[in-house]
């Protein structure tokens, strides 16, 4: 993929928000309105449409950073809309600038940077980081379990 083919993409996502969405049903805290997780999620899958056109077969894009600035709340039962704009792309790291909107009511702004990945690859290595984690917890379990006397 060339920079001048998704420089300047644009993808949208929407979502209503649910009781589950919410920071009090999360655990964040006790309000019951959209958590900055779920708007989080909902700009990833705005970047993600801007681009899905140009990826080759076997490729897709994931989140390397992210910097929200949450400017105001939305309660359950509200319709949000996410939009990203690519703004580049330098050694396969993507650049992305995104908004959420409630109608004309602007909840949130940021910038999100996703990264090339080819999917077999990666998750192959992700199950093997993960099999090497486990084994790790499990061995040290087993060192705190013998060092206990019963």
């Amino acid at each position: 993929m060339k920079a001048e083919q998704v420089i300047g993409a644009i993808g949208m996502a929407s979502m209503s928000i649910r009781p589950g969405d919410t920071s009090v049903a999360q655990g964040i805290n006790d309000l019951p309105v959209i958590g900055s997780n779920q708007i989080l999620g909902l700009v990833e899958s705005a970047c993600s449409t801007a681009i899905i056109e140009f990826l080759d077969f076997g490729e897709t894009t994931v989140t390397s950073s992210s910097e929200l600035d949450i400017k105001g709340a939305a309660g359950v039962g509200s319709e949000i809309h996410a939009t990203a704009r690519c703004l580049g792309l330098v050694d396969n790291v993507l650049k992305f600038e995104v908004e959420v909107h409630q109608n004309s009511r602007l909840v949130a702004t940021g910038l999100i940077t996703r990264k090339f990945v080819e999917r077999v690859s990666f998750m192959a290595r992700v199950a093997a980081e993960t099999i090497v984690a486990d084994k790790a917890t499990y061995s040290n379990n087993e060192k705190i379990a013998s060092g206990l006397n019963f």
